[in-house]
Formats: C-alpha cells, sequence, structure tokens
C-alpha cells in the first residue's frame, strides 16, 4: 500500500471501509475522487503512505470521521429545486395541517438529512415562518455526516456569491448584513437544532411530519439505499411526507412508501 497513487489492492480495503462505516458506495467511475481526496488528507496530516492513513483510521474513530466527511460531496444552495418547495407549500403543508389538527396539535416536525451547509433547513424555516400562522409551530433537525459542513450551518454566516437565490423581502426579514455576507437572525437560527449524523445508523428520532434527504442516496447501493429508507419510515409518523432528490427514485425498492405526484413536484408518503 505504498505510495499516494491507489492500488486495485488500496481501493478495494478502502472502498470496503467507506461502505461499512457510512454506506458511501465507491465504484470505479468515481475512484480518482477518493484518490484526490486521499492525497489531500496525506499531504495536510503529514502522512507518507496510504497504508499508514488506512492504519489511522481504521483505529482513530475522530480521524475516520474527518476521513468521510473530506470524501462527501457538498454541493447546495437556498431553495435548490424550487420545485419541491412549491409543493411543501401548497400541498405537504395544507395536507398537515388538517391531519395535525385532527390529532389536536399544532407542531410540525422536519428532518433535513444530509443538511449540508444548512441552506436547505434554514429555507425550509423561513418558508414556514411565512406559511405557518400562529399557534402553529415546527422544529427542524438539520443532520450531516461532515462535522466541517455541520459547524458552517451552526454558524449561519453565507458570503455574498452564496445567497443568491433567497428571494429579496427573505433576505431582508431573515438576514443581517455584515462583513463579507449575510448572517442568519438568532430567531431563525433557534428553530433549527444541527446534529452530526451518519445515515447509515437509526437517529433515534420519531414521529417526523417531513423529511428532505435530497440527493444523498444516489450515493449508496441498493442495499444501503434500502437500509436508509427503511429507517425514514421508522422515523416517520403516519402520514407524512418524504422529499428526495429530483434524480433520485424509490422505484424497485422494498419500500412502503406511497408515491405521490403533485401539480409542483413528486414525493413519497408514509400512509399506514
Amino acid at each position: 500500500m505504498d505510495g499516494v497513487f491507489l492500488t486495485d489492492g488500496d481501493f478495494n480495503a478502502y472502498k470496503t471501509l467507506i461502505y461499512n462505516e457510512s454506506g458511501i458506495h465507491f465504484t470505479a467511475t468515481n475512484r480518482a475522487i477518493l484518490e484526490s481526496r486521499l492525497k489531500e488528507q496525506l499531504r495536510t496530516k503529514s502522512i507518507p503512505t496510504v497504508k499508514d492513513y488506512f492504519n489511522l483510521i481504521s483505529t482513530d474513530k475522530e480521524e475516520l470521521k474527518s476521513f468521510l466527511d473530506s470524501i462527501t460531496t457538498n454541493l447546495t444552495r437556498f431553495f435548490r429545486n424550487q420545485a419541491h418547495f412549491d409543493a411543501l407549500e401548497h400541498h405537504v403543508i395544507p395536507e398537515l395541517m388538517k391531519i395535525k389538527k385532527a390529532l389536536g396539535s399544532t407542531l410540525i416536525k422536519v428532518w433535513s438529512a444530509g443538511c449540508s451547509t444548512g441552506e436547505e433547513p434554514f429555507t425550509i424555516a423561513m418558508l414556514l415562518s411565512e406559511i405557518l400562522p400562529p399557534p402553529w409551530k415546527f422544529e427542524i433537525t438539520a443532520s450531516d455526516i461532515s462535522l466541517k459542513c455541520l459547524m458552517m450551518g451552526k454558524e449561519g454566516f453565507y458570503s455574498d456569491s452564496r445567497i443568491v437565490g433567497i428571494p429579496n423581502a427573505y433576505l431582508a426579514k431573515y438576514f443581517d448584513k455584515v462583513e463579507g455576507g449575510y448572517k442568519v437572525h438568532q430567531d431563525l437560527m433557534s428553530k433549527i437544532r444541527f446534529d452530526y449524523h451518519n445515515l447509515k445508523n437509526d437517529s433515534g428520532q420519531r414521529n417526523l411530519d417531513i423529511v428532505f434527504c435530497r440527493n444523498v442516496i444516489i450515493y449508496f447501493d441498493e442495499t444501503a439505499q434500502n437500509a436508509v429508507i427503511s429507517r425514514f419510515w421508522d422515523a416517520m409518523a403516519n402520514k407524512s411526507f418524504l422529499f428526495i432528490g429530483h434524480s433520485e427514485s424509490l422505484f424497485g425498492m422494498n419500500t412502503k412508501f406511497e408515491f405521490v405526484k403533485t401539480q409542483w413536484a413528486t414525493l413519497y408518503r408514509k400512509y399506514i
């Protein structure tokens, strides 16, 4: 395992470890991504060989977290795939309000799984703040496998180039202009709990009304995808809603989720 470039044996060892620890599936197609991220890790940590680094992440859980953080792709933006948020506003929330009212509840619980640097949960929070009348409340759990991304989300600071897509009225209402960018208002921050979570494990959450997990399961193989979707089912309340990426689908998977087609976007529902 000497050298920086991965031999086939190196690659198989790393991809097996990654899969066992996270469910992320590396193939020959994205092998170059793994090699690039490994080179960077060895350079920044002054570790001479991939064998040395493999031994380190095999025994040091914190370094393993750092490594998994380095190989994840964190592409996101505010109001990404607007159609999903239109469906949330015009279909999901009105449905949930009727359901929750019948149960005597005015709380909507949301999970943004694979939240990256926080743009998705803050988008959801802004939208729910706008459309939910008193006495309705909401709480959002935002999780990711990347500690670096979670820290950025917790800080709530976004450079000028990253606030593209936020309507001007929302920007004025929910952000403060600061040097170099914008800072999320504390009252909106208080609605979101950022938490480290590996989707390979049960989150411990239950009775969720809405789950967003977009452009995440695409990195998993079929077995890991089924396991993740099953854990979502367990975490969600009856008559709750699941959003996945527009290029992702539950078609052909062993799942009990119902496919829902609205005039804005397609999504899934847990209905027992």
